[in-house]
């Protein structure tokens, strides 16, 4: 009888589809394809606390205390049998006796059903995920509805999002091992590289121990600058690299250092660590063997820190910036590859030492270079707090003055015209000064046309963006264009942008909010699904994005008349009011725009990188399951916006 009468209570919960507004399990709904015919669909539950969700599985005679999943009617067929339970399973008492016990899970757990869909196949998956759970003596339940979007596989790449990703770290490989050769010609490290291989060769006692010895001596400065990075990593946690790239605390401690580590390469003084460490070390290093070897690699890193430290620093900073704890891993580890290899190059090829130019006055030359380089880097890192805190002090058109002016004052040092207290005499200009003499000012020619506007697409990672430029003719021509638009229909239907509009703006003629609050109210005015962009003042990625995907006319038509767009600044610092203020479960404040926004990125959509584009529909449920990141392949990204306008008027229907 009490089984009885718990399935007619069930029941009529279920007939009236109760959905309360504080759920105590949340949903997030995705998909990810296995193999050719395989697509995995899961059900991510994130439960509250005191709250236990039941399973799916049909581990129990008693059916009543399960969550089920069921598909539209013309799609169940495409379901497996196979149904996976990912989380801490516990077990509750029989509901009646001889009978096994009940599977529940607290905190969270993830379904993963299996779906038979084919890779040429492009699938919208709708059905509903009906749940029980169970907190005291309650069993609050619901109906979670759901859509989402299954892509055609790429041609032999399955895994297109692993390809990309492996791409990305291969380039940042490559980039942070060239500037790991180029640090080799600094004055800190060049008159070392002789010195140390004779050194192994004349004290091992055959060449392939001295060989030996040069790869260990190789191997020990690349775990140098690689472990440290991996410990950093490991103590607290993935993203630690990156909130340190986007903190404005960090940017403006990183501007100071790079201001200080320019104006020592300009010669005012000397910048080195403490000699002690150096003096341990080298002392250490006299032990011989293996250990001993491994402090000579330490003393030079130690020794060499005023021409390698700012030459790090900056590495660390652009490869963090992506959320992705290996990247800067992979960094470190170019970085000390292309450092150590020439000692092992000359050590396997001692005859080479002799090809070594001379040391003399175009290591300082090259150190004062740096010196031009770490200070208009010093400046990008500014220019991010600039943003963060709406100082206004590095406008766009501001900034690239003071680019301008350090890239021409760069290319006339390089032409003797500009001397410092300690540069040597320049009899005449050698040929690599005058190439990079020019390059310097084809560089100052470049980026002029961007004080009236021009795009300056291949920096739009390291400049601000155009929304801070007062004078903008390319900005004039989207605001020409858009003027029509604006009169004909939607704009006026909601309310306009209001919170943070006058701090925050978006480029192209674009409408955007910039909270998820009006973002929500507008798209209901409007009957339109919600562009969420999760973007910050310090992505480089994301005006990447915007400069060249976003700016295609298709993209921006689609944008403009399919979309709310909704951008929410991860950083922004702006405080929230004190009603809107709270603590998360783990213990830590939300008190800013900024902290709100990347709380939302991470509990909804279990991702803590931007840009992330994300489409709602007016419950403010997800469209597409797709977490959709970097990707410059524009054509890629007007099918995703198609697709999800596609998802969205199904919805509706």
């Amino acid at each position: 009888m009490k089984k009885f009468i718990w399935l007619l209570v069930l029941g009529l919960l279920a007939q009236q589809g109760i959905a309360q507004e504080n759920s105590p399990v949340q949903f997030v709904f995705s998909t990810k394809r296995v193999n050719d015919s395989l697509v995995q669909l899961v059900v991510k539950a994130n439960i509250s606390k005191n709250h236990q969700l039941f399973g799916v599985k049909q581990q129990t005679s008693a059916d009543e205390f399960l969550s089920t999943l069921q598909l539209t009617d013309s799609l169940q067929g495409l379901l497996t049998n196979e149904i996976e339970e990912k989380g801490k399973a516990l077990s509750l008492p029989a509901p009646e006796a001889g009978q096994p016990a009940l599977k529940v899970f607290e905190d969270s757990v993830a379904f993963v059903f299996g779906l038979r869909v084919k890779a040429t196949e492009t699938q919208s998956v709708s059905g509903q995920f009906n749940w029980l759970a169970k907190t005291g003596d309650q069993f609050p339940s619901g109906v979670e509805n759901f859509v989402v979007d299954i892509q055609p596989a790429a041609s032999n790449s399955i895994k297109a999002d692993e390809d990309i990703a492996n791409q990305s770290l291969w380039q940042i490989f490559l980039l942070t091992f060239l500037t790991g050769l180029l640090a080799v010609i600094t004055p800190c490290v060049f008159p070392l590289i002789p010195v140390t291989v004779s050194f192994f060769l004349k004290r091992s006692k055959t060449r392939v121990e001295g060989i030996r010895n040069a790869l260990w001596y190789s191997i020990s400065i690349i775990g140098i600058y690689t472990i440290p990075t991996i410990l950093l990593v490991l103590l607290f946690g993935d993203d630690i690299l990156y909130q340190i790239s986007t903190s404005a605390i960090s940017n403006l401690l990183f501007f100071a250092i790079f201001l200080v580590f320019a104006i020592s390469f300009f010669g005012a003084f000397e910048l080195q660590l403490p000699n002690s460490w150096a003096n341990k070390a080298d002392q250490k290093a006299g032990k011989g063997g293996l250990g001993g070897i491994f402090f000579m690699a330490l003393t030079l890193v130690i020794v060499s820190f005023s021409c390698t430290g700012p030459i790090v620093g900056t590495l660390l900073g652009q490869t963090s910036t992506g959320g992705v704890s290996t990247a800067p891993i992979v960094g470190m580890l170019g970085f000390g590859v292309g450092l150590a290899l020439p000692f092992s190059l000359f050590a396997f090829f001692p005859s080479m030492l002799q090809s070594l130019p001379k040391s003399g006055g175009w290591l300082n030359s090259v150190k004062v270079s740096f010196g031009f380089i770490e200070l208009a880097l010093a400046l990008k890192f500014l220019s991010n707090v600039d943003l963060i805190y709406h100082w206004r002090l590095l406008d766009r058109d501001v900034f690239l003055v003071l680019w301008i002016v350090i890239f021409v004052l760069l290319g006339i040092y390089l032409l003797g015209k500009l001397k410092f207290s300690h540069d040597s005499d320049l009899l005449y200009i050698s040929v690599p000064r005058l190439f990079f003499a020019m390059a310097s000012f084809s560089f100052a020619l470049y980026i002029l046309p961007g004080l009236w506007g021009a795009p300056l697409r291949h920096l739009s990672g390291f400049i601000p963006p155009d929304g801070t430029q007062e004078f903008n003719l390319d900005a004039l021509k989207y605001q020409i264009g858009n003027a029509p638009a604006n009169s004909n229909n939607t704009v006026s239907l909601a309310a306009p942008p209001k919170r943070l509009a006058d701090k925050l703006h978006v480029p192209y003629g674009l409408v955007a909010y910039f909270t998820l609050e009006e973002g929500m109210a507008a798209a209901k005015a409007l009957n339109k699904p919600v562009m969420l962009d999760f973007t910050g003042h310090s992505c480089a990625n994301c005006r990447k994005m915007e400069k060249e995907v976003w700016k295609d006319p298709e993209v921006l038509k689609r944008m403009k008349e399919n979309f709310v767009l909704v951008s929410l600044y991860v950083d922004e610092s702006t405080p929230l009011p004190a009603s809107e203020q709270y603590t998360k479960k783990d213990g830590d404040k939300v008190l800013t725009e900024g902290d709100k926004n990347l709380d939302y990125e991470i509990t909804q959509f279990g991702f803590n990188a931007q840009p992330l584009y994300m489409f709602l529909d007016l419950d403010g449920k997800p469209l597409s399951s797709i977490k959709y990141g970097y990707d410059p392949d524009i054509q890629k990204f007007i099918a995703h916006l198609d697709a999800a306008k596609a998802a969205f008027d199904a919805k509706k229907k």
